[in-house]
């Protein structure tokens, strides 16, 4: 149940038909993982505590440092030096004190990469690597988690959800293959703030859509920001039924 402080904590989402107290409640019971904690992670851990999503995991093995905090806004210039995920718990412990934070503070192998995932109903991808973004997209596909996956780099940014319980539903492999050796990072192409902000927040609206079940998840659908022109564009994607990764999943 609800309790009367946080049916005035959450009051103004209650009052959407589409959440309601019965939505409410599947936030507070949802276990959601988030990976990364930086320009992409920030605006979804900040906006899910304060939606009420009862049980946050926050991995990330990095600290905080002065470049970050032109983008990374759930941690500040106390934090550096700070590992990520304690400036990150420090911050929405303060926001929302009534849900329960869950540290992963080292590099995820695996072993402990599937443990995590298996741990949580949903899962959001806010790293800024690609071979994270593989395993993350691996381990889910075992799991038959969602996943949540943005991206933004310079003035682009983009959005797609895969979501292995839907037969339909391609993954991050079947979109992306074996990407790019050349792939470059913000710290070498550079990024605009509020742009990683919009990307971040729009994962998170996609999560709660997950968990709450309303509306119509990305899923299928690669959404693609201009941030330069304001501009939004969206393609179709489709499952690969050879997909080294989900393929043997519907097969």
């Amino acid at each position: 149940m609800l309790n009367d402080q946080e049916l005035l904590r959450y009051s103004r989402q209650i009052l959407l038909q589409h959440v309601d107290i019965d939505g409410q409640l599947r936030l507070k019971e949802s276990r959601v993982l988030i990976v990364g904690l930086g320009g992409l992670g920030s605006p979804v851990a900040l906006y899910l505590a304060a939606a009420g999503v009862g049980e946050l995991h926050l991995a990330d093995f990095d600290t905080v440092d002065l470049t970050n905090l032109q983008r990374q806004i759930v941690h500040d210039t106390d934090s550096v030096g700070l590992s990520k995920v304690d400036s990150a718990i420090r911050r929405l412990t303060a926001i929302n004190p009534e849900i329960q934070l869950i540290a992963h503070r080292t590099a995820l192998d695996e072993d402990s990469l599937a443990a995590a995932v298996a741990a949580v109903d949903l899962v959001l991808d806010c790293s800024d690597n690609f071979s994270t973004r593989e395993a993350v997209n691996a381990a889910c596909v075992a799991a038959c988690k969602p996943l949540v996956s943005g991206a933004a780099i310079r003035l682009e940014g983009q959005l797609s959800v895969f979501d292995p319980r839907r037969q339909e539903s391609p993954c991050y492999h079947c979109l992306y293959g074996h990407g790019s050796e050349a792939e470059l990072t913000c710290s070498e192409a550079g990024v605009v703030g509020p742009l990683v902000g919009l990307v971040g927040s729009l994962q998170a609206l996609e999560a709660m859509k997950l968990l709450v079940g309303f509306g119509e998840p990305l899923v299928g659908r690669l959404l693609l920001i201009d941030a330069l022109g304001s501009r939004f564009r969206e393609l179709r994607v489709k499952r690969d039924p050879g997909c080294s990764v989900c393929g043997s999943k519907h097969a």
